[in-house]
């Protein structure tokens, strides 16, 4: 090897290799400091604001390691709200691959999306909305990018029911019910059968209606 020759390929390598094991070490960071997060925020409620000491000392990390991943408090719960759409549309995807009619599919999707006023996540959800509320990212935020993956799931039940334009019909379905979820959510009320019913009717009735159905 030439004597002033530089091992690119090595100093790469082995620097890919330490970048790999930070990220690594890194998404766990975030994760703990997002479950300790949901911890400490569903545990004060809508009385007291989330501190970040609080946060840290929960998930067992540094200030430093906190804002290696967040400029701030309000960063972290627009991520935990994030989060939250993203498992709750998991679990209603989940839901609705038990059904193999579309019309039986959108009641899953009604009922999984209800599913966030039950006792022992509806004090929580609300909580994490309300210390978002005071920076644009709690309910009406979160209620704006949840309709976007969760209206997803419906487009093609819509297709196979006939709607002309599914897309447009599941966004509006989406707001509707999201709508709702949050007037139970702050009202500290949960839907009933009845009710269930008739916003699965609701939301089938936006499809076929158009479909001429």
């Amino acid at each position: 090897m030439p004597e002033n020759a530089v091992p690119t390929d090595v100093a790469a390598r082995i620097a890919a290799q330490t970048l790999a094991k930070r990220g690594a070490d890194y998404a766990g960071e975030v994760r703990r400091l997002l479950d300790a997060a949901l911890e400490v925020i569903g545990r004060k409620g809508t009385t007291s604001a989330a501190r970040v000491a609080d946060i840290v000392a929960a998930a067992g990390l540094s200030n430093e390691a906190f804002y290696r991943h967040f400029p701030s408090k309000d960063a972290l719960v627009a991520a935990l709200l994030e989060d939250g759409t993203q498992r709750l549309s998991s679990y209603v995807s989940h839901q609705m691959g038990k059904e193999s009619e579309p019309e039986a599919q959108v009641r899953r999707w009604v009922e999984g999306v209800l599913s966030q006023t039950e006792e022992r996540v509806a004090a929580v959800s609300l909580a994490v909305l309300w210390n978002g509320s005071s920076v644009g990212t709690g309910l009406n935020s979160w209620r704006h990018n949840a309709s976007v993956p969760l209206g997803a799931l419906l487009h093609e039940p819509f297709r196979s029911m006939g709607s002309p334009d599914p897309d447009l019909d599941a966004s509006l379905v989406a707001h509707a019910i999201l709508g709702r979820l949050s007037d139970y959510l702050w009202g500290d009320s949960r839907p009933t059968r009845r009710e269930v019913d008739e916003m699965t009717s609701f939301c089938i009735c936006t499809a076929t209606r158009r479909a001429g159905r």
